[in-house]
């Protein structure tokens, strides 16, 4: 029986990772946002976040996280779309701001970098492939370290070339650290 080893392992595996949420969070995790643009703009981001220990912020009830993502728009309809791919890494903090029915409520803000993989999209010429990424969103801490969240994002090249004129997300977001 030479598969006897290599079924054990991946049956180890597989409870690891099952069982691994009754553990105390680690620092690590992910996220998955539907996200909604102007006009006919829809998109899936995936994303991994480190979380900053507490211990080391100076601001006390606040949390700070990096996410890199990775994004998919698609513009358009079923035979004539357009999608754009694009890749980003945001610094972004949480602070407490209000409690609904014992449930903590954070505003989110950020602003990070991104690559846009096409340079016109949505019947508009953002100029560059880098962009930066602007985040402001209410999160609520479902607890279980998950969280909900709710944001608006803007990608823009802050001027540094014409035209400029930034593309407007909202987005639903789903996290849970691993």
């Amino acid at each position: 029986m030479k598969f006897k080893k290599p079924l054990k392992a991946l049956i180890l595996s597989a409870a690891a990772l099952l069982a691994a949420p009754s553990y105390s969070a680690s620092n690590h995790g992910y996220a998955i946002d539907y996200i909604q643009g102007e006009g006919d703009v829809k998109g899936l981001k995936l994303a991994y976040q480190y979380h900053v220990p507490n211990e080391k912020l100076p601001l006390q009830h606040a949390r700070l996280y990096f996410e890199s993502s990775f994004n998919i728009w698609q513009y358009g309809k079923d035979n004539k779309h357009q999608t754009n791919i694009v890749l980003a890494m945001s610094p972004v903090i949480q602070y407490p701001v209000f409690n609904v029915k014992n449930m903590p409520v954070y505003v989110e803000f950020g602003i990070g970098v991104s690559l846009l993989d096409d340079t016109r999209f949505a019947g508009k010429n953002v100029s560059t492939h880098y962009q930066f990424e602007d985040r402001l969103g209410l999160v609520a801490d479902l607890g279980d370290d998950s969280t909900l969240a709710l944001r608006y994002l803007h990608y823009s090249n802050a001027g540094f070339k014409s035209p400029n004129p930034g593309l407007d997300f909202i987005s639903l977001s789903y996290a849970r650290r691993f």
